[in-house]
């Protein structure tokens, strides 16, 4: 599934690219199976609340090792006053994170298949290397908004080099949280870094005024996908998805990927062991 010249200068002019019917449906069935029955197996004794809007409150213990781990993280609402789930667990996670493609092999499998990594080659990545994943559920009326950001905020390289690849898993639309970004944004400096804090925990360190664009506004367009859909995305992007408000879940799955050559600081949040060296593309 090589890019054509007028998908990669989209990608070049934009900072992120859609590409309908990348990923077949099977394998999409499949990977929504497999993280179905982690989250069946998952102990809801371990609470843990994955917030964008909160991260630096909400980056408990069991977040900070969840880099070389398959981790599960609830929602914000998933919980009432007393501490108990208001719906059942399937409907009340927010995500898996954030090794399940070195550590579980469906994931591994999806995670590196050929339209992946054939369009990792296409817009130039040398050396990839898969450094973080996520599964997003985005269960319905529950699925919280992903607030306005750049990805190398999160996994910062020098050089800047982390691109995403988000698979939709299921149709994302203007009802379900589809995401949003903002065409050539790219260009824009990161805006900060969010790191490990010398105190313990986390904090966001401002590199930036530059204000974000306003989500779902004139500087962003939305980018609806049906199932199968691979897009692109920028490390330098901004983007954004809003609140699932509507009854169908919108389950998505992203892979985050480094150039092998350049340099991963200390100081990022995502950590890995040296027992889990990061891995390319190599078959699964």
């Amino acid at each position: 599934m090589a890019l054509d010249q007028t998908q990669i200068d989209a990608w070049e002019r934009d900072g992120f690219l859609a590409i309908p019917d990348a990923i077949p449906l099977a394998r999409c069935e499949a990977l929504m199976a497999r993280a179905a029955e982690i989250v069946d197996a998952f102990d809801p004794a371990t609470v843990s609340i994955f917030s964008t809007h909160e991260q630096t409150r909400t980056s408990d213990d069991y977040f900070m090792a969840s880099g070389d781990a398959i981790s599960c993280f609830f929602e914000e609402g998933a919980f009432d006053d007393d501490g108990n789930l208001q719906r059942d667990k399937a409907v009340s996670i927010n995500k898996i994170g954030h090794a399940m493609h070195d550590l579980d092999p469906v994931f591994d499998r999806f995670s590196r298949q050929a339209p992946i990594a054939e369009a990792a080659r296409d817009i130039g990545m040398a050396d990839p290397k898969l450094l973080q994943s996520m599964y997003i559920f985005k269960s319905p009326f529950i699925g919280g908004e992903v607030s306005c950001h750049q990805d190398s905020a999160f996994l910062y390289t020098d050089p800047m080099t982390v691109v995403g690849f988000w698979v939709a898993l299921q149709d994302a639309t203007l009802e379900n949280g589809c995401l949003w970004a903002q065409p050539g944004g790219h260009r824009t400096p990161l805006r900060k870094r969010f790191v490990r804090s010398a105190a313990g925990g986390t904090e966001f360190e401002q590199l930036s005024d530059l204000p974000w664009p306003e989500p779902g506004g004139s500087d962003m367009v939305p980018i609806e996908a049906k199932a199968g859909t691979l897009v692109l995305l920028h490390g330098l992007l901004p983007h954004w998805s809003d609140v699932n408000r509507s009854s169908r879940s919108r389950h998505a799955y992203t892979v985050h990927v480094i150039d092998g050559a350049a340099s991963y600081p200390d100081e990022n949040w995502l950590q890995r062991s040296p027992s889990l060296p990061l891995r390319g593309f190599d078959a699964a």
